[in-house]
């Protein structure tokens, strides 16, 4: 039988109002509600809980701040020695003489603007990208090992590349051959995946067609002749010895706009950090956003290798050597920073401390120090794959 509705409104304002209300609504002098501590009222345990957080993101931002200022120290370093060395070598007051374009320098303006600072930009937004490809495909796959030259996107560019520069094409056409393999390659690589475009089955198919790729460019260079075969091999090394501000401008416009939509983009990408299933609870697209983080990740990547070739493990490298730095995932700008610290410190090596009379390709360089970044990332995850069963027997009753 349903209560009258009159006495339970006769109840409802005799009774007592809370103490949160008359605190609400007892006047303040000049009018003004006072403010509360965004812990008060909570339980002891939830408030620890919130100040922990907040500190672990204050120190977060601390470590942040540090680590892209040690970077930026790093890249300005190595930019002024770069800038510096060479067949005629220039004081520092020189070389910022030659970058404000100041008459009357001895030539350093063109040194500098001319020869030298092309080169270096060109090597700081290829590492960049490069850097910035490999560290986005890795967080979105959750393997430290899908990077592009691992997962065949720039195998497939290479392959492109190759055949059009078989083919007698140069320029502009041998770029947009490369950007071509490799989204083929990366659609590949998608479809043969499965539903979940993730873990390892994508890694192993992705080193399939990377393998696929190079067999495309034995044959291509087979059927070259000789002056055909030596460009393209001297392409595939990986260089950025013969630079032009289109090609800078064309890397760098790419990262530029690359970078804003991982802005854009960042709660769907932070979502990527969870399980498909609980991402799709908060309301996420998990696959769709990976597989748009793996076209811009191939996009970048194919954009790089097209004006530079392909430049060994700067992609697969630079995710985990920013982590590091970082302490946390996925550390897309800072492992942006790295590669262009990279590419530019290896290219300042390979012109200035490598003996002969002609300076190596920069991707001799960054291949031999990925190799040993490799092993060492492969000793390290089976260290601590023995340490934690080591831990686990230690448990056991």
């Amino acid at each position: 039988m349903t209560r009258p509705l009159v006495p339970v409104l006769d109840q409802m304002k005799g009774a007592r109002p809370s103490r949160a209300a008359r605190r609400r609504d007892t006047p303040h002098p000049g009018g003004r509600l006072p403010s509360f501590d965004r812990a008060e009222g909570l339980p002891t345990a939830c408030a620890a809980t919130v100040a922990a957080i907040e500190a672990g993101r204050a120190r977060d931002r601390r470590r942040a701040i540090g680590v892209v200022a040690g970077i930026l120290v790093v890249i300005v370093a190595v930019g002024m020695l770069a800038l510096a060395l060479g067949d005629v070598p220039l004081a520092p007051a020189e070389v910022v003489a030659g970058l404000l374009g100041l008459e009357g320098t001895g030539g350093a303006v063109f040194i500098v603007q001319g020869l030298r600072l092309p080169r270096l930009l060109l090597a700081l937004v290829v590492g960049a990208a490069l850097g910035l490809s490999g560290a986005l495909l890795q967080s979105v796959v959750r393997n430290p090992l899908a990077s592009p030259d691992i997962v065949g996107v720039t195998g497939g560019a290479s392959a492109a590349a190759v055949l059009a520069i078989a083919g007698g094409l140069t320029g502009l056409a041998v770029s947009g051959a490369a950007l071509v393999g490799a989204l083929v390659a990366t659609s590949v690589v998608v479809a043969a995946s499965g539903r979940a475009v993730a873990g390892a089955r994508f890694v192993v198919i992705g080193i399939a067609v990377a393998f696929l790729a190079n067999g495309i460019v034995g044959y291509a260079l087979t059927r070259a002749n000789l002056t055909q075969a030596q460009s393209a091999w001297f392409w595939l090394v990986g260089s950025v010895g013969s630079p032009s501000w289109d090609d800078v401008a064309l890397v760098g416009s790419t990262v530029a706009v690359a970078a804003l939509g991982l802005v854009a983009a960042r709660r769907p990408l932070a979502a990527q950090s969870l399980d498909d299933g609980s991402a799709r609870a908060i309301g996420a697209s998990p696959v769709a956003t990976r597989v748009a983080a793996m076209t811009g990740s191939s996009i970048l990547a194919a954009v790089a290798v097209s004006v530079a070739g392909p430049i060994a493990f700067v992609a697969f490298a630079s995710g985990p050597i920013a982590r590091r730095l970082r302490g946390r995932s996925p550390a897309l700008g800072t492992a942006a920073l790295v590669g262009a610290a990279v590419v530019a410190l290896a290219d300042l090596v390979a012109q200035h401390l490598i003996p002969g009379t002609l300076s190596p390709p920069v991707g001799l360089i960054t291949g031999a120090a990925g190799a040993v970044v490799l092993i060492a990332l492969l000793v390290r995850g089976e260290q601590a794959g023995v340490d934690r069963g080591a831990a686990r027997k230690g448990t056991r009753p």
